[in-house]
């Protein structure tokens, strides 16, 4: 591994910036480099652990996991700064609003499905993509199942945002 030094450095031992190494994982011109940081087992676990590279999902599976989050996390900016803020129907506009946009980021992945997206790539984080995204097949599973996910997990992000209430009262009646 040849290990890339600042240009201005001149090799200069004493000089700090020739501390900082970084070495080329795979392909220099790709900018694949392995870092402290995308190197550490850490970060490996992490991202390895999250439905886009967990091994063993199906498409559809990860499709839902990742779905569930986005819906769930969506429907707060769109309720609680959208227009309709001030209103006794900023939730249910919400809801609108975050199934909307995740009906054309389903689209949107449909759309990248059919044009016959390149094969997944290995890195640092990730030496083992999945197979669930080198067919158009599992990129449209993928798709519906992260609009099945997404409008299951704004629904519920909008049934605690509305009955917040009542489980306060359960709280306080404690």
């Amino acid at each position: 591994m040849q290990v890339l030094r600042h240009p201005e450095a001149n090799n200069d031992p004493r000089d700090p910036r020739n501390k900082e190494v970084v070495f080329a994982a795979y392909d220099i011109q790709n900018g694949n480099l392995a870092t402290p940081i995308n190197s550490s087992p850490l970060v490996k676990a992490y991202i390895n652990s999250l439905p886009a590279y967990r091994s063993g999902l199906s498409p559809l599976r990860r499709g839902l996991e990742v779905g569930i989050a986005h819906g769930y996390w969506i429907l707060g900016p769109f309720a609680k700064l959208g227009p309709l803020r001030d209103t006794d129907i900023a939730n249910l506009a919400g809801l609108l609003a975050t199934i909307g946009l995740l009906i054309i980021s389903t689209l949107a992945i449909s759309l990248y499905a059919g044009t016959n997206p390149p094969q997944p790539t290995t890195t640092i984080t990730t030496p083992n993509p999945p197979d669930a995204f080198k067919s158009e097949h599992g990129w449209n599973e993928y798709a519906g199942g992260f609009l099945i996910g997404g409008v299951g997990g704004a629904a519920l992000a909008y049934f605690l945002l509305t009955n917040i209430s009542l489980f306060k009262n359960f709280v306080t009646g404690l």
